[in-house]
């Protein structure tokens, strides 16, 4: 009856090896540290060499689970709860960045948007000249402009045109009246009329300047280096002195809604990155004593020091109940 009570003591204690080991497998995978591993590899050793052998006193690989495996494990469950809460914090961040880029999405224009509709928009200047030289020059009452001719510079202008300072919009519309054609529609410089039209009408689109809500849009005519700018809240073409613009005269570049949307994805990247190393960082003072906690149970002759695992348990649980974890 001994025998067998002794037997059933055996195996009971032996299955609770084996959960206990599994549950050190799972943190052993989560964290994939490498000091973890090999304690993880040597707790097997250590319960196989209990299972093969009936002789040794079970009970001892018991101790060693209550002593340092099971502390082990409640270390190791903290510093993962508490790594994970950080973590947490930071893919909060990361949703809401996600959700205000989503937001922002729906109402931003891209820069493909911008140089496509830059090419749009020099296509309709260029009919509107053209229409505008023939009314001119037959005297017709007709519209010259295209359709939705203003639509550009008040969609693009918030993101994608440069501020200039007051003083300069002021000199760039700075004109002679007697050196003007007015029509009931628009306003242009006689010459700059003829040169447009000598060239055929083609123009490009330069670049998008504005001061506050006012807006001035820069061309060029295509084969030569000839720029004018047409502002559209009076309708007015004026030849442009592109030296007065110097480096704000840029080609297209990210809106600002763009920048920030970039400048966001860019932060989730690291967050999402710095929330997956944090997860399963260790302390350098828990890998320290795992690693002492190694070489103790890697030492062939662990079992004649099972009692030194008291000093271990006592520091390990220590460590579970400090703040600094």
């Amino acid at each position: 009856m001994e025998l067998l009570l002794m037997d059933e003591n055996r195996i009971n204690i032996l299955n609770e090896s084996t959960r206990t080991i599994s549950k050190l497998q799972l943190l052993t995978v989560f964290f994939n540290n490498d000091i973890i591993y090999k304690i993880y590899l040597r707790t097997q050793v250590i319960h196989q060499l209990f299972a093969t052998n009936p002789d040794l006193d079970i009970n001892k690989l018991e101790m060693f689970h209550l002593q340092f495996t099971v502390t082990l494990i409640d270390l190791l469950k903290k510093i993962k709860k508490n790594n994970e809460s950080r973590a947490d914090l930071l893919l909060d961040e990361v949703q809401l960045n996600s959700e205000l880029i989503n937001r922002m999405d729906d109402t931003v224009f891209s820069e493909n948007d911008f140089n496509n509709d830059k090419q749009r928009q020099a296509l309709k200047m260029s009919q509107s000249l053209k229409k505008l030289f023939e009314v001119l020059s037959q005297d017709l009452e007709d519209y010259p402009f295209a359709k939705n001719i203003n639509l550009f510079s008040s969609r693009y202008a918030p993101d994608y045109f440069a501020e200039i300072p007051v003083e300069l919009l002021d000199e760039l519309l700075r004109y002679n009246p007697a050196e003007l054609y007015t029509d009931k529609y628009a306003t242009i410089q006689r010459k700059l009329m003829g040169k447009i039209n000598k060239h055929g009408f083609k123009i490009e689109f330069y670049t998008g300047l504005k001061t506050g809500d006012i807006t001035i849009e820069v061309y060029k005519i295509t084969e030569i280096e000839q720029y004018f700018l047409y502002s559209p809240s009076n309708n007015i073409f004026l030849f442009c002195d592109i030296a007065k613009i110097g480096s704000t005269a840029t080609g297209s570049k990210l809106s600002k809604k763009e920048r920030v949307m970039q400048e966001l994805l860019d932060k989730n990247v690291r967050l999402q990155s710095s929330a997956g190393v944090m997860k399963t960082h260790l302390p350098a003072d828990v890998i320290s004593l795992l690693d002492e906690d190694y070489k103790k149970i890697a030492d062939v002759d662990f079992m004649q020091h099972m009692n030194s695992f008291d000093v271990q348990a006592n520091t390990l649980k220590a460590m579970l109940n400090t703040d600094l974890i």
